[in-house]
């Protein structure tokens, strides 16, 4: 008796300690990267007149003012593929928390037998007795007490690793939007190329025409005629590739449509204007970023689900209690309904498979350092975040004032070869000068097209590092 009491006495203290849920309760990690003062400030790139502190707009793709672009990006945030595949998803994640929450509910189990017995005995088989029919029938139902908290750090693990899964979708949307974006621009940018390339062509061959009939007129050479006909065949000889540039663009786009390539939008290929920005590039800060960033998100939530399942671990080191009843009835067929068939059970069960501690041991120490090394992971990419940022905010910003020289020497070249023209035709220059100057303006032409083109693709590069373009997603299905 004494025995029993002391086995009775430690099975109690093992449920009340484990009464308190599992493990540690979740918190963000204080001394993260991201609460450094100097990753929540200004960006040090983000400097002069290109830039404004204003909050990122969500759908960013609209500063370039361009009805067209628009209808793409949501085309695309519709029907691209990879985000369907991201959605489907996040469905499964919303699915797999209604199981985990599911596992808190009453179940029940009913079962049902039937059967006939007959006694074989030498006795029986003389008197030739028939056989007896029998039934059983039972409802047993159960109800988990979760004292350890098992199931809630289950639920919360689920819960988190599905707003991991949600985060995951923004990024691939935020990934979509700018991809798009890009694709169409490189279709305007190399129209854009094609036309500045046509231009100097037009221009070239306007001089080798009078330089061939300079030659019939006996005050050219043939040299010069050569010379003159190799500025345009140079010229002409980038076309294909900027031909292979638009069309490349152009299935790419259809591909982010959710399109065969042959099926890519006819109405884009004529776009030949770069979308530009008109106003200073909103950027926020560093704080602003870290709340946007879906890969930041989708960093901290791990940690959060990660911690829960340090409290799963824990719990195996209790046992586990619920409340079961059952209702039963048995005997022969002709008993059915009679009272004395009848017999129910009401109780606590405690079960307990007496646990392995140091394996168990071993399981919270790895999902411990799976925590420790999610906040590596954690600081990492909001360091990398950060550091994207910065990087592209410069990258833009010098390629800004790279496209501004390229203006300033287009307009310069453009001077020179209209004044060596001139006095090529008034006979006070040579045909080498004019054609060093034409060469001159179609290399500053071409400089400067592909460095506008160039720009707006900086441009996107920055909106994509903001993170933005996540926000108000269109209802694909998922939650």
């Amino acid at each position: 008796m004494r025995t029993g009491n002391i086995l009775s006495s430690a099975a109690l203290a093992l449920v009340l300690a484990g009464c308190a849920t599992a493990g540690p309760d979740y918190a963000p990690p204080q001394n993260a990267a991201a609460n450094a003062p100097s990753a929540q400030g200004a960006f040090l790139s983000a400097q002069g007149p290109a830039f404004e502190s204003a909050p990122l707009p969500d759908r960013w793709w609209h500063l370039f003012e361009d009805p067209r672009l628009d209808q793409l990006v949501e085309q695309a945030l519709t029907a691209n593929a990879d985000l369907r595949e991201a959605d489907a998803n996040l469905r499964r994640a919303d699915a797999l928390v209604r199981e985990a929450a599911g596992q808190r509910a009453l179940s029940t189990t009913a079962s049902a037998n039937a059967g006939l017995e007959r006694d074989y005995s030498p006795v029986s088989a003389r008197t030739n007795m028939p056989g007896v029919g029998t039934y059983d029938l039972g409802l047993s139902l159960s109800y988990p007490l979760d004292l350890n908290g098992k199931l809630r750090r289950a639920i919360e693990a689920s819960e988190a690793e599905r707003d991991a899964v949600q985060a995951a979708r923004d990024a691939v949307r935020i990934s979509v939007a700018a991809a798009t974006t890009r694709a169409y621009t490189e279709v305007c940018a190399a129209n854009y190329q094609i036309a500045t390339v046509r231009q100097v062509v037009t221009l070239q061959q306007k001089t080798l025409d009078a330089t061939e009939r300079l030659q019939k007129g006996g005050r050219g050479t043939a040299f010069d005629v050569s010379r003159a006909r190799t500025a345009v065949e140079t010229s002409k000889a980038s076309l294909p590739e900027l031909v292979a540039a638009r069309r490349n663009a152009l299935y790419l786009l259809s591909t982010l449509l959710g399109r065969p390539p042959a099926d890519y939008p006819r109405d884009v290929e004529d776009c030949a204007t770069l979308p530009r920005l008109t106003l200073p590039m909103p950027v926020g800060d560093g704080a602003a970023l870290i709340r946007r960033r879906p890969d930041i998100r989708q960093a901290e939530r791990t940690i959060a689900a990660d911690t829960a399942r340090i409290g799963v671990a824990t719990a195996d080191l209790y046992p586990r209690v619920s409340i079961g009843g059952g209702l039963i009835s048995s005997g022969k067929l002709s008993d059915v309904g009679s009272s004395h068939s009848f017999g129910f059970s009401l109780g606590p069960l405690l079960s307990w498979s007496f646990p392995n501690r140091p394996v168990v041991k071993a399981r919270i120490d790895a999902a411990d350092a799976q925590v420790e090394a999610d906040i590596a992971r954690f600081d990492s990419v909001v360091l990398d975040a950060l550091r994207g940022t910065e990087t592209a905010l410069e990258t833009y910003a010098r390629g800004r004032d790279r496209a501004q020289g390229l203006d300033r020497a287009a307009a310069s070249a453009q001077l020179s070869a209209d004044q060596a023209g001139k006095l090529f035709r008034f006979g006070r220059s040579d045909f080498l000068s004019l054609l060093s100057a034409q060469g001159a303006l179609a290399s500053a032409r071409v400089n400067q097209a592909q460095a506008e083109a160039a720009l707006v693709d900086r441009q996107i590069a920055v909106f994509l590092a903001l993170g933005g373009g996540w926000q108000q997603a269109p209802s694909n299905g998922a939650s």
